[in-house]
């Protein structure tokens, strides 16, 4: 399947305090997207790399919990401060509202949190910033397209066909608005047991082949290990909380691989 050529240029605005911008997508909601960007920003900052994480998803943020943040930034001169944990800087709609309060916006409205998120707040000096998208092709995923500059996604999924029928609108989505998806991962994508077997509770290959089909890089897999959720929960990453785990390995070779591709 060839790639779909942009429709149309649009001017787009730097993060401000940024060198490269990496949104983190999936389109489908429930593949590991949020715990995938939480690890690879870590991955990034362990790699040497000065590292910002933007959590997106306005409707249903994660990073409070993933980071075990409370506090909400301060301001100054006009613009949000953001908050310093595992030494990578972090803003989230939940560092501004009540975890258990709904976010019963309308677009505008995201809208404009995006474009505060993006312009309004004192990201410094950083390598990457690492974009952390909502589900869907809605709001927030056509403000980044559109009006915001992305220098890659990196499209996140299971394999299993009803999580690739919506991964396949985002990656249409991107290459027609211009975005560049730097690849695809297949999240959780086996469970080896104790018995040595491996089991593919999601089937097996579909998004290799996804990313055969629209002319795309496939990136590799990342196994489901018990202990990624279980850090995550604590509010501390796996590649935070076991540097010698498997699944760290795995974010790190992504990690130097993506440095090398755009620091070096």
């Amino acid at each position: 399947m060839a790639q779909i050529k942009p429709t149309k240029k649009f001017v787009k605005n730097p993060i401000q305090g940024t060198k490269f911008a990496i949104a983190i997508s999936s389109a489908k909601g429930g593949v590991g997207k949020s715990t995938f960007a939480t690890n690879f920003a870590l991955a990034l900052k362990k790699s040497g790399c000065k590292v910002g994480l933007l959590d997106a998803d306005i409707y249903g943020p994660s990073l409070p919990k993933l980071f075990s943040i409370n506090g909400k930034p301060e301001s100054q001169e006009g613009k949000l401060i953001p908050i310093n944990k595992f030494d990578i800087q972090c803003m989230s709609i939940g560092f501004l509202t009540d975890e258990q309060t709904p976010m019963i916006w309308r677009g505008p409205m995201v809208t404009s949190a995006i474009k505060t998120f993006t312009q309004k707040v004192s990201w410094k000096d950083l390598d990457f910033i690492i974009v952390d998208m909502p589900p869907g092709t809605g709001d927030t995923q056509l403000t980044f397209a559109q009006e915001i500059k992305l220098d890659g996604a990196i499209i996140v999924s299971t394999p299993q066909e009803i999580a690739l029928q919506d991964v396949k609108r985002g990656i249409r989505m991107f290459d027609k608005l211009g975005t560049k998806i730097i690849g695809l991962v297949d999240n959780m994508s086996f469970f080896k047991g104790d018995d040595g077997k491996k089991y593919d509770i999601f089937g097996t290959g579909g998004v290799k082949k996804t990313a055969e089909d629209f002319n795309k890089e496939f990136l590799g897999e990342i196994p489901i290990y018990p202990e990624v959720g279980k850090y995550g929960d604590q509010g501390k990453p796996i590649v935070e909380a076991l540097p010698d785990h498997e699944a760290t390995k795995i974010y790190m070779g992504l990690a130097e691989r993506i440095k090398k591709e755009y620091l070096d």
